[in-house]
């Protein structure tokens, strides 16, 4: 039996966007496989979590849900042969035709098998038999269950949005394309890729986390870095090489630069989902010397005597 999404996730019917999200990620956590690998359990409700805020966070088919147009798996449902009575919902009464005994004049020559054949498309298809009906349509075999995975990527084939290698429960190996744009937490659907059902394969649910870099931060479409420099390159300037998600280039540092001053290279940063990029920002980080080098040491004696005529901190009143 199809279960309710609503239940799975733990929200009321009425449960917003914002709840929905919320409820699913603090699941998610709690039930990920990666976390609870002695626990097959929660590796089957990690699955049920991902398919219901599958379901409920797209508008159309949480709308068809709340009508009963489909049920919790996505699949069309159907009321049973007359279980709510009336015709309105498919259901056959007598009274509806005076009864068996009551079809009035002639009625003793009408075979009520013919009758049925008519109604029903041929007797196999009352009672259960062929592939059965209900509510007057054919009932679908369910499809299998969807499959949920995470994918880890690093932070510059996100922003590059480079193919992914990911291994599926069957042991087949199977490339991924990452989407535009793509974000922390963003699930990508590969359809029939999930476990084998009478009605045909569900689908593979994966979910994207992108990999901490050891010096690349993500800033929106910006990708962030601080570069350090020597005193001496920030003082007469010079021309440094510059790591960035695609490969180094050259980056001029002008002469008299000061720490934390940002350098842009555009185009430099993540793929949009319009297929335009952003920057990268460079903030540079003026690296003294350490106090009991040689090179502090030189500096100290050069700079012995020497008084700085500026006063970097007017702006305080200080």
């Amino acid at each position: 039996m199809a279960k309710d999404p609503y239940a799975t996730l733990g929200v009321a019917r009425n449960a917003s966007e914002k709840d929905i999200k919320s409820a699913y990620r603090k699941l998610a956590k709690e039930l990920h496989p990666d976390t609870n690998k002695d626990n097959p359990r929660a590796a089957e409700r990690f699955s049920d979590v991902t398919s219901a805020y599958d379901l409920l966070s797209d508008k159309d088919k949480r709308a068809r849900f709340d009508r009963g147009e489909i049920d919790g798996d996505g699949n069309p449902a159907y009321g049973g042969f007359g279980g709510g009575g009336g015709a309105g919902h498919g259901g056959f009464r007598p009274e509806d035709f005076g009864g068996f005994g009551g079809f009035g004049a002639g009625a003793e020559g009408i075979d009520l098998g013919n009758m049925f054949d008519g109604l029903f498309g041929g007797r196999g298809g009352f009672g259960g038999g062929g592939g059965g009906f209900a509510g007057g349509q054919q009932r679908q075999a369910p499809r299998g269950g969807n499959m949920a995975y995470r994918l880890a990527v690093s932070l510059p084939d996100a922003a590059l949005g480079t193919s992914q290698r990911l291994t599926l429960s069957d042991g087949k190996p199977i490339d991924v394309k990452l989407p535009k744009g793509v974000e922390e937490g963003m699930q990508i659907r590969l359809a029939g890729k999930g476990q084998q059902g009478p009605g045909g394969a569900g689908d593979a649910i994966i979910t994207v986390t992108i990999q901490a870099h050891p010096w690349f931060k993500r800033d929106g479409d910006n990708v962030l870095l601080d570069l350090p420099v020597s005193l001496a390159e920030a003082l007469a300037g010079a021309k440094v090489k510059v790591p960035t998600v695609e490969g180094a280039v050259v980056l001029t540092v002008a002469p008299g630069s000061s720490s934390g001053r940002v350098l842009r290279l555009k185009g430099k940063g993540f793929v949009r989902k319009d297929g335009t990029r952003g920057d990268q920002l460079v903030r540079l980080d003026i690296a003294l010397p350490a106090p009991d080098s040689p090179a502090a040491q030189d500096l100290a004696a050069r700079l012995e005597g020497w008084a700085d005529p500026q006063e970097p901190r007017a702006r305080f009143g200080l």
